[in-house]
């Protein structure tokens, strides 16, 4: 045990050195390596460090450090008015919140498509304005055929994920939910089971992506759904091979005020008097 403990600990240092160092050089560097650390089995481990992968520009350097300072002044600023730059008075009377809507491709810039090609699959998801700009759109063919790798023994999934928040010299920054009670979706499906991630940091705990699921079952055809969440990203792996699709208006929060639950796990006296 004490061993146990040991390696967590130093594995978790090792993990805190390099986030931060790789906070600080994000800037600098591609995007694929803040959101993707995946290695396909055999694949050869990249050899240059992070520092090599780098851009290192003295001009770029001054612009970026313009970009977080001016960043900084506008935390501080919405510090002192109230949460998230709010008056308290607003923040506490809030009972509905959009997250995300979907009007641009500056909102769909927001997100990250990705799929079992990570892993060598052959599965193909996209992500597009759905017509009139009323909504994304997430579409693609899956594939459950598993790659020829020697290791790999399951496949098929696609999945669209919200990117992190990022403050003031890339510092992770939380949403604060603390003022509701549900998730508010307004989603058009295909009839074909989806799943709603809600991830969490995976500072203190071994397994990098923690994360709750929902499953979300879309009844098809030409209406809305309406799907409230009371316990993010969207997930297909239903092991069907097949063209898919899922279109999104709005993902925001509500405090449902009929919403009395508190914990949705068993409740009752596990050593009940007989």
């Amino acid at each position: 045990m004490t061993m146990m403990l040991l390696n967590s600990a130093s594995l978790r240092g090792g993990c805190c050195r390099h986030e931060t160092l790789l906070q600080l050089l994000g800037p600098l560097l591609s995007h694929s390596k803040l959101y993707s650390s995946y290695r396909r089995p055999g694949a050869e481990p990249e050899k240059k460090t992070l520092w090599q992968n780098a851009d290192f520009s003295f001009k770029k350097g001054f612009d970026v450090l313009k970009t977080q300072l001016s960043l900084l002044k506008e935390e501080t600023q919405n510090h002192l008015v109230g949460p998230e730059g709010r008056p308290f008075s607003e923040y506490l009377l809030e009972q509905t919140r959009v997250l995300w809507q979907f009007r641009s491709q500056e909102d769909l810039n927001k997100w990250i498509i990705s799929s079992d090609v990570e892993i060598g699959g052959k599965s193909e998801v996209y992500l597009k304005l759905s017509r009139n700009n009323q909504g994304a759109l997430l579409y693609g063919t899956l594939n459950t055929e598993a790659p020829r790798d020697g290791e790999t023994k399951y496949s098929g999934y696609c999945s669209m994920r919200a990117k992190p928040r990022l403050g003031s010299f890339r510092r992770k920054k939380y949403y604060d939910w603390s003022n509701f009670n549900s998730l508010y979706l307004r989603v058009r499906g295909d009839g074909r089971p989806w799943m709603v991630n809600i991830y969490t940091d995976p500072y203190f705990s071994h397994q990098k992506d923690d994360l709750y699921n929902y499953f979300m079952f879309t009844r098809g055809g030409p209406y809305w759904e309406e799907i409230k969440i009371s316990t993010l990203g969207f997930t297909i792996g239903d092991k069907v091979d097949g063209p898919f699709q899922l279109e999104i208006d709005f993902i925001g929060l509500l405090n449902d005020r009929a919403h009395t639950e508190e914990f949705a796990y068993e409740m009752y006296d596990k050593n009940t008097p007989v």
